[in-house]
Order: C-alpha cells, then sequence, then structure tokens
C-alpha cells in the first residue's frame, strides 16, 4: 500500500530495535491507540512478556525517546507515541490483516443498496466508513467524471437560456447561459439535437474533445448563431467547473466522543475549522489521486492538519475505464485503530468504483 513519508523526518529502521525495545515500543502505541492514555514503567513491566524491572524498562524507554520514537507529555508521567513514533509503527511493525466478512458485507449492502446515483452511492459510503471507524467519513469527488445522457437549452429571457444536463446516473444539473440578441427558438432545437447526437455516454472532458475536434474539421454544419449557444453550453459545462470537486464529509460528531481535555476539544474545533473551509482539504486529498493505494496522512505530515493533530487514511476509487475519478476515506484524531481503518477503506472504495463503473 502507498503510503506518505513525512519529509525531513529522521528515519528509524527496523534494525536500531531489538525484540525488548520492539516490545515495549508496541506496548507503548498499542496502549495509546486503544486508550489515548500515557504508558508507565510499571504498568508495562508487568505487560511485556520479557521478565524486566521497572528501571530496565526506563532504560528502554529512555532509548526509544533519543530515537525520537516516544516522549513523556509530563514529568514524570509514562510515554506516548510520537507522530513519528506512530509512522514507524504504521510503516514497520504494524501488522495489515484483511478485512473481515462482516464488515465486507456490511460495505457491500450498504453501499450497494444505495441505489445507481453516484451522488448517493458516494454518500452512503462515507456515512459507513464513518460509522464502522467512529471518524468523519470522507469523499471527494470528479465533477467531470459523469457521462451524459441528455442535454438541453431551454430558453428564460430573450438574451438567458438554462441549460440542462443529465447524467446518465440519473443526476441533474442546471446553468444559465447566455443567448445572442435576436436568436430564434429554431436555434435552440438544433444546438440542443446537435450537443446530444456527439455527447452522450461521454464524460464532459471526453464530450470537450469530441466537439472542438468536430466544429475543427468542418462537421458542425451549423449556423453563426447556433454554434455561438453550443459553445456557451460547453464552457459552462467543461470550462472553469472542471477543476471543481465535490466533498462529502460524514460523521463530523464522532470527532467529539471520548474527548478527554480542554486541548482535545480545541484540536477538534480547529479540525472542525478545517473541514468547513473545504479548499484545503480538497487540496489535501486530491494528493491521493496521483497515486494508487492507501494513503495515510499522520499530524504535521500534512500542513493542513497540523494544528488539530488528525490523521487522514484515504484510497482512490476508479471509474470503467480505470481512471481514478475520486478518494474516500477517513479524518479522526491520530489513535485510529489503522490495523482495522486501512483495510477497511480500501475495499470501500473498491466496491464504490465497482458500483460506479457499472
Amino acid at each position: 500500500m502507498a503510503q506518505d513519508v513525512p519529509i525531513g523526518a529522521t528515519q528509524v529502521s527496523l534494525a536500531q530495535l531489538n525484540d525488548r525495545s520492539r516490545e515495549i515500543f508496541r506496548q507503548i502505541v498499542e496502549s495509546y491507540l486503544t486508550t489515548g492514555e500515557p504508558l508507565g514503567s510499571r504498568n508495562l513491566a508487568r505487560l511485556i512478556t520479557t521478565p524486566l524491572s521497572p528501571a530496565s524498562v526506563r532504560n528502554v524507554m529512555a532509548d526509544l525517546e533519543q530515537l525520537g520514537l516516544i516522549y513523556a507529555p509530563h514529568t514524570s508521567a509514562g510515554r506516548l507515541p510520537t507522530e513519528q513514533g506512530l509512522r514507524f509503527f504504521v510503516d514497520a511493525l504494524m501488522q495489515i490483516g484483511d478485512i473481515n466478512e462482516n464488515d465486507r458485507r456490511a460495505i457491500e449492502a450498504q453501499v450497494a443498496g444505495a441505489g445507481k446515483s453516484v451522488e448517493s452511492v458516494l454518500t452512503e459510503a462515507s456515512g459507513l466508513l464513518s460509522g464502522l471507524t467512529r471518524a468523519a467519513g470522507v469523499v471527494l469527488a470528479a465533477k467531470s467524471n459523469v457521462r451524459l445522457k441528455h442535454i438541453e437549452f431551454v430558453r428564460l429571457e430573450p438574451e438567458r437560456a438554462l441549460v440542462v444536463l443529465v447524467g446518465d446516473d440519473g443526476q441533474v444539473e442546471n446553468r444559465v447561459v447566455p443567448l445572442p440578441l435576436g436568436l430564434p427558438s429554431s436555434a435552440l432545437t438544433e444546438a440542443t439535437n446537435f450537443l446530444n447526437s456527439h455527447v452522450r455516454g461521454k464524460t464532459l472532458a471526453e464530450a470537450k474533445v469530441e466537439l472542438e475536434r468536430a466544429m475543427t474539421a468542418g462537421q458542425a454544419e451549423l449556423d453563426q448563431l447556433t454554434q455561438k449557444i453550443v459553445e456557451a453550453g460547453l464552457a459552462s459545462w467543461s470550462g472553469g467547473e472542471s477543476a471543481e470537486r465535490r466533498l462529502i464529509v460524514r460523521g463530523q460528531a464522532h470527532l467529539l466522543d471520548d474527548l478527554k481535555a480542554l486541548e482535545d476539544l480545541e484540536r477538534v474545533r480547529q479540525l472542525f475549522d478545517a473541514l468547513e473551509t473545504r479548499r484545503e482539504v480538497v487540496d489535501l486529498l486530491g494528493r491521493a489521486e496521483r497515486a494508487e493505494g492507501v494513503r495515510i496522512f499522520i499530524g504535521s505530515e500534512n500542513k493542513l492538519f497540523s494544528l488539530s493533530g488528525s490523521s487522514t487514511i484515504i484510497a482512490p476509487y476508479h471509474d470503467a475505464a480505470g481512471s481514478i475519478v475520486g478518494v474516500i476515506g477517513v479524518i479522526g484524531p491520530t489513535r485510529l485503530n489503522y490495523a482495522r481503518v486501512i483495510p477497511m477503506v480500501d475495499y470501500t472504495a473498491k466496491v464504490v468504483g465497482k458500483l460506479i463503473a457499472g
């Protein structure tokens, strides 16, 4: 699985840790992922399989701290993993199992039961992931991946028309375009017929290329006024809008679960603010569109969540042509259950891709 590696972080190799150090480090991380609390040397000495005194455990903890894998949140407190420690644990020590059969069936049934609309499939999938992981479910979808079923121009006023676009998934979107003065109604009909004969079954990007090719080759036997409408409709749908993304966030309330201190509440408030700004979230999630497999961002590894101390686990999903058309995943505290969430996100992305590819 592809994973982002922190830039500039000290890379700790597995060879630097002997069996005893690995076991103590694993116990500290697993305790943090389960409880969120620091683990002290006395409790550690009782948990590990190798008989060690609390003093010996403290010596090992000092070595782990020197490597930058753990830290003490307070004087004389136990230890917590650093962000670098969490990354090291996820990359080098964690066993990522397969998704269990119950979760697999739940994902398939709930996402498939959402109906044929891409919007409903994505909304259902993000809500499902949120419920299963107790984090916020997120989906970033390209607006231009819908295949077109029908386009129609409807005159609203002498110089304005409504462009109605219907996708093959049942989505309907409307946009207003300007009309040349004195345009006859027959030109609107001709523009509608021309567009439908060229764009049916194509994505917006494909339709744009096809129409430009037809017009360049002189195959578009349209009068000047009609051609202006076709171009206006085309620009409206596949011009500046192509960079837009739909961002779906579900289950933000889960981020308020299990808050233990005021600083936790502040962290979640900052995360909510980040989700509200959306554009930066879109930029972050968009990075996953450039790579296959699950991507994991822990804490300050991404600029957006450096203050809120959150982790993001996301995976891309594909259309029928195998192109990446969006990403799906979860945003939550750094103490996510990575071993369970990673395969769950991966599988959900595959199920969503299959449904969208149809």
